[in-house]
């Protein structure tokens, strides 16, 4: 897995798996004064998008401020931007989620330096040069080394150097160790085969009628005059479209706005009546009227298919993906909790 030169994403790292191919994203600007003021009565809550440095944790004694917290929420809900603030439902846990990572990473970072790690100064220079080539306008780039770098080079090379500290360490306790040989993803599949098998699918396309609930016996009669009519009418209908026009004109139901189409799925999930009647027809076939929940259907298998089980082949990239963000997780878990341990944190 080639890894580039650039800040993880440690805030998608901590809800997910470790995703090690991304770039330096919470290095780049993220914060506008315009940011501060959402519209009165925004569903949007604007406090939160202006940071003073104030401190809002401390990891063995090195603080953390409000401007590392920021960061980590935009990286949690980038269109916060756009929209002006954080939802205001969802600010508290982007903010907690958010202070879990700034601890996190510089738990790693203190590791890192613990074990005396190092990064060559190719490597800070390379990724210098990158940052430097996505921010393209020079002074974008010298806006951006005044609000993350202490407005010179020598505070980016501190930061670039720590962020790559910290995806070195990560790569060492997490990445490396959540690999999946041939073998073992064969015999995890062998194990678990009752999870490739696919039950038998159907895929199908509707015409209903449905009266109003509580209707009286004049109106449900109109409901099974109007069904026979349809019947008659879907029987004549050949061909997917002819039947999908007549559902978009004359169906009751939400699945005529896409021709009367029902997406494949497991019989099984089907009420007990359509599934028998399903698996009698042929493709193509039109069913008679169906009565159900004080209303009429009517039926046109597309496919039925039968149940099968998915070889190992076919699975085996799913499958290896699978397993490995399950491993990364319990690696993280068990890091953070390992780093914890030993370390001193508030959070303010």
């Amino acid at each position: 897995m080639r890894v580039t030169p650039i800040k993880i994403v440690i805030g998608a790292m901590l809800l997910t798996a470790i995703p090690v191919n991304n770039t330096f994203a919470q290095m780049a600007p993220s914060h506008s004064p315009a940011l501060s003021s959402a519209p009165s009565g925004s569903a949007m809550a604007p406090a939160t998008l202006s940071a003073t440095g104030k401190v809002v944790a401390r990891v063995n004694g090195v603080a953390l401020t409000d401007r590392d917290l920021l960061r980590e929420m935009f990286t949690l809900f980038p269109y916060a931007k756009q929209h002006n603030g954080f939802p205001k439902g969802m600010e508290q846990d982007i903010r907690h989620g958010a202070m879990k990572m700034i601890v996190f990473e510089e738990l790693c970072y203190q590791e890192a330096q613990r074990r005396k790690m190092t990064v060559m100064p190719t490597r800070v220079a390379k990724a210098q040069a990158q940052i430097r080539a996505e921010l393209k306008d020079p002074r974008n780039y010298q806006m951006f080394l005044a609000e993350e770098a202490g407005g010179s080079e020598a505070g980016l090379r501190k930061r670039v150097e720590r962020m790559l500290l910290i995806q070195d360490l990560l790569n060492i306790e997490i990445i490396r160790k959540s690999s999946f040989s041939d073998a073992q993803l064969k015999a995890y599949y062998e194990k678990n085969i009752a999870n490739f098998r696919q039950p038998q699918m159907v895929s199908f396309q509707t015409i209903s009628v449905v009266p109003p609930p509580n209707s009286n016996p004049e109106v449900l009669a109109e409901a099974r005059k109007r069904a026979d009519d349809l019947l008659k009418q879907a029987k004549a209908a050949t061909t997917y479209e002819k039947f999908g026009l007549l559902a978009e004109k004359s169906s009751d139901d939400d699945f005529r706005v896409n021709m009367g189409y029902r997406k494949p799925v497991p019989v099984t999930k089907l009420p007990e009546s359509i599934a028998k009647t399903l698996t009698s027809m042929k493709a193509g076939q039109v069913s008679d009227l169906i009565s159900i929940d004080g209303g009429y259907t009517i039926l046109r298998l597309i496919k039925l298919d039968p149940p099968i089980t998915r070889k190992f082949e076919s699975v085996k990239a799913e499958l290896k993906s699978y397993l490995q963000t399950q491993k990364q997780e319990e690696l993280r878990i068990a890091l953070n909790d390992k780093l914890r341990a030993k370390s001193k944190v508030e959070e303010l």
